[in-house]
């Protein structure tokens, strides 16, 4: 006779990424996030202000470099308002992005010691980073009304922009957290890319000025970026028409299929690798 291996009964799974319950998910996001965004400024004299400062700093520090010392933006309509829109959404996606790489591993305590829905930890990084774009937005309004802006219709379209931006920072956030627990050398890496990605977007110079200096298939190829394409449509519905569409300066219509699809798809492996990491993180930290 055979001998009968022991049952080890069933098997246990780990805390998961989402949870059963989508209603307590969104509250310990929100709750995540509203308690960061609260502790970042507690104790300091000017608060929130200082949140409104920082990229007002780095705005004016390129504003004057780039119309009074290089002068690359004589010609680009109101490119006070265009350079501050850019420093805004980039620092969004730095910040989301950045600081989501250590969430987890910075939560440590937390994730140690309470079973909740892991991806709470991470998308509540992007929606404090969320709640400072908000703020940041309202400056980039004011600047545009005193040079001489109006309110148009087309100010709407940023709400979809930003949800774009939103699911690529989420993408990103899920992905990076998930990779950062085993492999801390993420940090690094990933502050390099993000300065990469600053100076190779039309951030601080305008697509129409590259269209103008280098081939054709130059500015084309920067608008595959995604966030490259959602900064341009951002400056034509909200700064000025007088900036092209997205879709006009990467060729076509059709062609913004590139940038969606590269939201889709860090947004989907993002999902996955982080549901499958999410029942070993304590263990793995």
């Amino acid at each position: 006779m055979s001998a009968v291996e022991p049952s080890l009964g069933r098997q246990i799974k780990g805390p998961s990424a989402v949870g059963t319950d989508p209603r307590r998910f969104w509250h310990l996001t929100r709750a995540l996030a509203v308690t960061e965004f609260k502790l970042r400024f507690f104790g300091s004299v000017l608060g929130y202000a200082w949140q409104v400062m920082r990229p007002l700093m780095l705005f004016g520090v390129l504003y004057v470099l780039f119309t009074q010392v290089v002068k690359i933006g004589g010609d680009v309509p109101m490119y006070g308002v265009a350079l501050l829109l850019g420093l805004v959404l980039y620092t969004f996606l730095s910040e989301a992005s950045g600081s989501a790489v250590t969430s987890i591993v910075d939560r440590e305590n937390l994730v140690r010691k309470i079973e909740f829905p892991r991806l709470a930890v991470p998308l509540s990084v992007v929606l404090t980073a969320l709640f400072n774009l908000g703020l940041n937005l309202g400056v980039v309004a004011v600047f545009l009304l005193a040079s001489g802006g109006s309110v148009r219709w087309s100010w709407l379209e940023l709400i979809p922009l930003v949800g774009l931006l939103a699911v690529l920072a989420s993408g990103l956030a899920m992905l990076l957290s998930a990779l950062y627990v085993r492999a801390r050398d993420l940090k690094p890496i990933w502050d390099v890319v993000l300065q990469i990605l600053f100076y190779g977007s039309p951030i601080f110079y305008a697509i129409e000025t590259v269209q103008e200096s280098a081939p054709d298939w130059v500015a084309k190829a920067l608008m595959l970026n995604p966030f490259a394409a959602i900064l341009q449509q951002a400056r034509h519905a909200v700064v000025s028409p007088e900036y092209e569409t997205a879709a006009s300066a990467i060729g076509g219509t059709w062609r913004l299929l590139a940038p969606l699809a590269v939201i889709a798809v860090v947004a989907a492996v993002g999902y996955l690798v982080f549901r499958r990491a999410a029942p070993r993180l304590a263990e793995d930290l």
